[in-house]
């Protein structure tokens, strides 16, 4: 069985590759392929990846191109973790939309627009060279912001897509350490969109302890600024476990303050990173996944896809919390708007379990959200000007249409955007 890695010359590859050795048993890969546009940091991750493969599980063979056919022909599994324009185009974005008193988050925040529209035509781009060299691949897609990235490729490139993200496990962990149990003991009804979900209901072998949890919960934080927190009386009046990155709406003054206080972006801290791990990459004599890799973020991601690729392959009927399209679970979104939930996944794919209505407590902000990707998608399949200004004239973290203007003209000269 073979998978292909695009991007596999990002610094969190040698991860993946980790724990792909410790689920071996499970899925039994013996071709890897990395592919990546950057030939000098492609060699310098592929090297150190062929070391570490070497002393951990030889019978793999791992390789790195730059050519899409010798990496996607005959696939069996094809993970995207891509970044156009670098952490450089990250840190220029957020930097701009701050200046402009408008949050910059690159997933939840208009930088995640930006994101979103020189990513998509690249990864469809990818999909249409995948229809003639690997026709049955599944396509995990890790790539920010995943929710809007992944519908589009389900609707316009790749049906065979299953979108990921840290963020419910991560909760999930964090709830099984709270409460003293193993995590395949705790159950969570998630439910809502990437980087938007709510937890409604959470269970230990079956039983209900969201009650417990929203008593002594210490919240589950991704957003990088832990010290801000909402008030408690607030997690009892939504009833529900929010995703920590709904910080950014719930608390939209006060995380533009902080964001504006730090001295770094966040881009700029995973630059340091990565320059620290590309040079333990490029040194012959290494060979063991470096501790500094626990700062570059996306942790657990090896966990969640390589669990994914297994649920499918051996067809387990195993739920786990993606992002794929509604088809009728959520009563409130239609049916091709991508959703994150739990879900059946088998052979066939990742199956939405029926979640019905949510609350009118954040049943608006999900649907005013999923307008904003929605539009988003419209605008980098068509290229059109129109709909890209209206996505983040929706975007409820804009709030202006002359600020939408201004970030939008941005965004077009600095990505060389071609929106007509």
């Amino acid at each position: 069985m073979k998978l292909c890695v695009i991007g596999g010359g990002s610094t969190y590859t040698p991860e993946l590759l980790s724990g792909l050795t410790e689920k071996k048993k499970e899925i039994p890969i013996n071709e890897v392929v990395l592919l990546d546009i950057d030939p000098e940091r492609l060699k310098d991750v592929g090297e150190f990846a062929k070391r570490m493969m070497t002393h951990l599980a030889p019978e793999i063979k791992l390789s790195y191109t730059c050519d899409r056919k010798e990496a996607l022909i005959k696939a069996d599994f094809v993970v995207t973790q891509i970044r156009v324009g670098h952490q450089i185009a990250r840190h220029d974005d957020t930097i701009f939309c701050l200046k402009n008193d408008v949050i910059g988050q690159e997933t939840t925040g208009a930088a995640g627009f930006a994101k979103a529209m020189r990513t998509i035509p690249v990864l469809l781009d990818y999909a249409k060279d995948m229809q003639t060299l690997c026709p049955d691949a599944w396509l995990i897609n890790f790539t920010n912001p995943s929710g809007i990235v992944t519908e589009a490729l389900i609707r316009f490139g790749w049906p065979r897509t299953i979108g990921l993200c840290n963020g419910p496990i991560g909760m999930q962990m964090n709830v099984a350490s709270n409460l003293g149990v193993k995590v395949s003991d705790v159950g969570l009804d998630y439910v809502g969109l990437n980087h938007l979900g709510w937890v409604r209901k959470i269970t230990v072998k079956g039983r209900d302890c969201t009650e417990e949890i929203l008593n002594k919960f210490v919240p589950y934080t991704a957003t990088n600024i832990p010290e801000l927190d909402y008030d408690p009386t607030f997690y009892h009046a939504l009833k529900t476990l929010p995703n920590g990155y709904l910080k950014y709406y719930y608390l939209e003054d006060e995380m533009l303050k902080k964001l504006k206080e730090q001295r770094k972006t966040r881009a700029q801290v995973v630059m340091e990173v990565e320059e620290e791990l590309l040079a333990i990459y490029r040194d012959p004599t290494q060979h063991e996944k470096p501790a500094a890799l626990s700062k570059r973020g996306g942790a657990y991601y090896s966990h969640v896809a390589l669990s994914l690729i297994s649920a499918i392959y051996n067809d387990r009927n195993e739920v786990h919390i993606v992002n794929t399209l509604n088809n009728g679970a959520l009563k409130d979104l239609s049916d091709d708007a991508a959703i994150e939930i739990a879900c059946m996944v088998n052979k066939t794919g990742a199956h939405p379990l029926a979640a019905g209505h949510v609350d009118l407590a954040y049943r608006g902000l999900m649907q005013h959200v999923k307008a904003y990707e929605q539009l988003t998608v419209e605008a980098a399949v068509t290229s059109s000007y129109n709909r890209a200004l209206l996505a983040l004239v929706n975007h409820p973290l804009v709030n202006s249409e002359k600020k939408a203007k201004i970030l939008l003209d941005y965004f077009i000269k600095r990505h060389n955007l071609e929106l007509k």
